[in-house]
């Protein structure tokens, strides 16, 4: 089994625990192994390193985990970084989410001016976290999950030469959650989704051999007028059977725009202040635990259930210890999708075994789908390069190309108000 050094940066967000779960859950293929949690706040890296202390203790497992706020000290020897980390935390995010609301744009954690801001944010601490990999741990991988995975991924891909993959279970969530819907055993269902992050469609939908599409429709039709059933799922089935083919639930935003984004205005309150109503409640969950000799995390008062981040622990075993496996990732295309540039980060299965992950080649999406992805793409590519090196104008630009704006009197006015809220998150080039 492997033996490996990880650091995980973010390591004491409320995600920490489950994430150190998720490993300690695999701990047989990593024995010997150490994890070095980095993060800004030392009491709640202490209350995530004593949990997973503990669970590697109760398995009786041979993996070391220490703690550090020191990033570059922590980051010395690594074979592999995770990243999962929020710039600003859900303050900034509600910043994210509300002041698009004001100008008449959907306010959302990873589309539109919200995303784009959380990408300015986000890789604005991602250029440092690079630059300490360069010059420490240059042979190390980076495992990314810190959103918007796609935008921030497109930006170190162009800029380092460190080897860096994204990951999101967004395209084993969601098909598997489309044939619980038509009631049928997602294990059965032969299914395949491309594109971007957050921004997929299935190019194969089989079940039993034949196509699920059908199966989906029928089961529309009988739930399309049952009260019980949310709009959220309807909506997304509608959308299914209408292009015939299993979206990313974030089509939604683009598809049925004016609903949501009256639905989110009429909301008291936003996503991000649903959360940090919890978040006291999820770190006394997390305190608790931490006394306890044995250690088991409430997925009802854990952030994101018990085991985080899985995806990303699945790939290091299978690169690590060769496992030859296929896993989703996002990464450079290198002509695998053929209606994408070859340099563009993409959402694609990827073989994965010792010597890293190898994209493997794919159909085109369906036409009827095709063009939206496509200008979500150009949008990635522009926004990544304005985060990574651009000025206000650059960034603007970017903006106003975003398929929710696609105005630059908005992207003006959302930009100079989202800038200044956020400016001590940005660079002084993106204030000017």
């Amino acid at each position: 089994m492997a033996r490996i050094k990880l650091a995980y940066i973010g390591g004491g967000s409320t995600r920490g625990a489950g994430t150190m779960a998720s490993f300690i859950h695999q701990g047989e293929n990593f024995v010997g192994s150490e994890v070095v949690l980095i993060d800004l706040d030392e009491e709640r890296l202490q209350i995530v390193q004593t949990i997973a202390q503990k669970m590697a203790r109760a398995r009786g497992l041979d993996i070391t985990i220490t703690a550090t706020t020191d990033r570059r000290a922590g980051l010395q020897g690594c074979d592999a970084v995770l990243t999962s980390y929020r710039p600003g935390g859900f303050e900034a995010r509600y910043l994210d989410e509300s002041i698009p609301l004001k100008h008449g744009v959907i306010g959302q954690e990873t589309q539109g001016p919200g995303g784009f801001f959380m990408a300015l944010r986000t890789i604005h601490v991602m250029k440092d976290i690079i630059r300490d990999m360069e010059e420490v741990c240059p042979r190390a991988r980076l495992f990314n999950y810190t959103n918007p995975i796609n935008l921030v991924s497109e930006a170190v891909t162009h800029h380092s030469d460190i080897e860096t993959y994204s990951f999101c279970e967004g395209p084993i969530i969601y098909n598997n959650h489309y044939a619980r819907l038509a009631g049928v055993d997602p294990q059965k269902l032969d299914a395949v989704s491309i594109g971007l992050n957050h921004g997929s469609w299935s190019i194969r939908h089989l079940y039993e051999g034949q196509d699920f599409i059908p199966l989906l429709q029928a089961a529309y039709e009988r739930m399309r007028n049952d009260k019980s059933v949310h709009h959220g799922t309807l909506r997304l089935m509608e959308l299914a059977c209408t292009m015939e083919s299993l979206p990313s639930e974030y089509f939604q935003y683009y598809y049925f725009k004016d609903e949501i984004l009256a639905e989110l205005q009429q909301k008291p309150t936003t996503r991000a202040q649903d959360i940090l109503a919890q978040v006291g409640d999820y770190w006394q969950h997390y305190r608790e635990q931490a006394i306890s000799d044995t250690p088991e995390l409430d997925p009802q008062r854990s952030r994101g259930g018990i085991h985080e981040l899985e995806l990303a622990i699945d790939v290091m075993d299978a690169i690590y210890n060769d496992r030859k496996e296929v896993w989703y990732v996002n990464m450079p295309n290198r002509s695998a999708l053929a209606d994408f540039p070859s340099d563009l980060v993409v959402e694609m299965p990827g073989f994965v075994d010792q010597s890293g992950i190898t994209p493997m080649a794919q159909g085109h999406l369906p036409r009827q789908v095709r063009g939206l992805v496509e200008m979500l793409g150009e949008y990635q590519a522009l926004a990544a390069e304005a985060a990574w090196s651009g000025n206000r104008k650059q960034a603007i630009q970017a903006l106003a190309s975003n398929p929710l704006v696609l105005s630059t009197h908005k992207a003006e006015a959302i930009y100079d108000e989202m800038a200044h809220a956020l400016r001590a998150y940005l660079p002084e080039r993106l204030l000017k």
